[in-house]
């Protein structure tokens, strides 16, 4: 399949393809899934309406045709998904396809790493917000421990991954970890990147007093480290990075409040359910499931794929105010993917 890749209004390719492939989660985290809104009655999407792997794979490779070359399975918790390593062959697979990763927050990964790895999988995003049992505890709305965490991390590093660990920092929550995270995964030099409180859906009470600033969390680092800045790799590359100066490993931050990246976004969004996203914050999106079960042939995919991102214009961190924030209807992280 030969086209031609696509730029939207701000003259932004598509580069990377998040795909979403549940919208459930054994976690209740309270900047995602609050257990106060996603308790034991929610109603999450009945199997049938999610993508199957053969129209995820379809969907994939016309993305890729339109200049896509990183894929990133993502959830709710991907781990969920039955047969997962069969997805990630059939990804890794398809001509173009330059990378693919995976978000877990890591509770299954010792049953399952042998098995992605061997499909093809070589990147992992984990996400673990604090060290501190009873923080951790309290944040993921289960009273899990990091320890469990900690050892599938280190099982999946002595298969052969490549691991970065995502933690989300809230003020008067979990601040007092940014430390005690640095000095663990820098002694094991495992990338640990920061990421700004967001207000992605409308479920988790942000507000822009719960934010702890990547200018603020550098100061505390810079307070204990020598850190050094290190240039980006790619266009479109979302990190703002260091290194430690005295041993080469790496921290990041992810900045969408106070330093928005999104000039350079280059990401869209596949949910669980087949509806095509242009922005984290989005309000709405294009049905491509229902597109695929009417019978569309791949031209006509195509057609909608390009025509809804060569009509893209969000820009919504650089708009973001905290009334606008709270005003506009978005739609949840766990459905549409972090």
């Amino acid at each position: 399949m030969n086209t031609t890749p696509i730029q939207d209004q701000l003259k932004r390719p598509i580069r990377d393809l998040r795909i979403s492939l549940t919208d459930r989660c054994n976690f209740r985290c309270s900047y995602c899934m609050p257990k106060e809104i996603f308790g034991d009655e929610y109603a999450f999407l009945p199997a049938r309406e999610m993508l199957s792997f053969a129209e995820i794979l379809r969907l994939t490779k016309l993305f890729v045709s339109l200049g896509g070359v990183k894929i990133r399975l993502t959830g709710g918790e991907p781990l969920l998904r039955k047969d997962l390593p069969e997805l990630v062959a059939g990804i890794r697979s398809l001509s173009g396809v330059e990378d693919i990763g995976l978000t877990t927050n890591g509770v299954f990964l010792g049953q399952q790493a042998k098995g992605l790895y061997a499909a093809g999988l070589r990147r992992l995003n984990i996400s673990l917000d604090a060290l501190q049992p009873e923080i951790f505890g309290t944040m993921n709305g289960r009273g899990l421990k990091p320890s469990i965490i900690l050892k599938h991390i280190d099982q999946a590093r002595d298969i052969g991954f490549e691991i970065k660990i995502n933690m989300v920092v809230q003020k008067g929550v979990n601040e007092s970890e940014i430390l005690p995270m640095a000095a663990y995964f820098k002694e094991r030099k495992i990338t640990l990147r920061f990421i700004e409180f967001m207000d992605a859906g409308n479920d988790n009470g942000w507000s822009l007093a719960q934010v702890v600033t990547k200018k603020e969390m550098l100061q505390s680092l810079r307070d204990v480290y020598e850190l050094e800045g290190v240039e980006q790799d790619f266009y479109g590359e979302v990190a703002r990075r260091y290194r430690y100066k005295d041993c080469g490993a790496e921290i990041g931050f992810i900045t969408s409040v106070s330093e928005s990246f999104c000039s350079s976004c280059t990401r869209a969004r596949l949910s669980s359910d087949g509806k095509f996203y242009t922005c984290l914050f989005a309000s709405g999106g294009t049905d491509l499931r229902a597109l695929l079960r009417s019978g569309a042939d791949d031209s006509r995919l195509l057609n909608v794929i390009r025509d809804v991102w060569e009509r893209r214009a969000d820009r919504y961190s650089d708009e973001r105010q905290e009334h606008t924030a709270a005003d506009r209807k978005k739609i949840s992280m766990s459905y549409i993917g972090g």
